[in-house]
């Protein structure tokens, strides 16, 4: 299978066929050089905010509500392209009004028309202090015709609990959509993504936001680089990176993808990660704590 990561800008709106139009174009991109699995990041449906004016586009809160808004169109308009074009999507994450406030959903779209969904887990300090959006759904796989999905949204991949539930469950390939403001951000995300790859012998797909969008302080900032990871082992590059993107480059990153990769790798790779975690349990024991000048040669 071929896949895709999205570096996608936050773009301003004046209409509702103007963002339509900048969907359709980016699907049809990736669909036309043979993507079979598009992913999008995280927040990048704030963009839906310029709909509803600069003043709403600019205030913090009420940009949440002009993006919840928008979400069911903005799914149907997924849904439509993922079945023209044969192909699965994650949509570029949104708020989505759940009880008293928001969460973070990213939403996956199948060539046959199915949809599902997945809720941020853990949230920054960002989104918890100041922007008071909530955590949402347990995490979910998505079993696939391309093979089993799990979500892990931007913060979520560098919690490796969070991973490793969803590969004991049978993921193969992880999606992490990402939000970051900083190199840094972009770098713990990246760090926290092929470390996942690494401890569940799996693929991960990281889809950056880039660019700036100054009339959107939620997102105003964006640094990063697409890129497809996997473990650094049999059948996989040395490094571990099977695409990498420029940085802060919109546009696509490919990586074509063995159908049994993932599961080659994971019998028969120099190293068993995924099947030796459960040996740390054994290995934590209560810590002995000792001065060192009593240990002797």
């Amino acid at each position: 299978m071929k896949l895709a990561a999205a570096a996608y800008p936050i773009d301003w709106h004046d209409s509702w066929a103007s963002y339509e139009d900048k969907l359709s174009h980016w699907v049809a991109e990736a669909a036309g050089q043979g993507a079979d699995l598009l992913v999008f990041p995280e927040y990048g449906a704030m963009e839906l905010a310029a709909l509803a004016g600069s003043e709403a586009a600019g205030d913090l809160e009420r940009s949440l509500r002009a993006v919840s808004d928008r979400v069911e169109a903005a799914d149907a308009l997924h849904a439509r392209l993922a079945m023209a074009h044969g192909v699965h999507i994650l949509g570029a994450s949104a708020p989505v009004w759940h009880g008293q406030r928001p969460v973070n959903r990213a939403r996956l779209f199948g060539p046959e028309g199915q949809t599902g969904y997945q809720d941020k887990q853990i949230m920054t300090r960002f989104e918890r202090e100041t922007w008071d959006v909530r955590p949402g759904g347990p995490l979910t796989l998505f079993d696939t015709a391309l093979g089993k999905l799990g979500v892990l949204i931007c913060y979520d991949s560098e919690f490796p609990l969070l991973a490793r539930a969803l590969v004991e469950a049978g993921a193969e390939i992880l999606l992490v959509p990402s939000c970051t403001d900083a190199l840094a951000g972009y770098w713990r995300v990246r760090v926290g993504a092929m470390a996942r790859a690494l401890e569940g012998q799996c693929v991960v797909v990281q889809a950056p936001t880039v660019g700036d969008a100054p009339w959107c302080p939620a997102v105003d900032e964006n640094v990063g680089a697409a890129a497809i990871y996997g473990p650094p082992d049999l059948g996989f590059p040395a490094t571990g990176v099977l695409a990498e993107g420029t940085l802060n480059a919109p546009g696509w990153t490919y990586a074509t993808l063995d159908a049994g990769a993932v599961a080659r790798v994971r019998a028969e790779g120099q190293v068993l990660n995924r099947a030796h975690w459960s040996e740390q349990k054994d290995r934590l024991v209560p810590v002995v704590s000792t001065p060192f000048d009593a240990f002797t040669t």
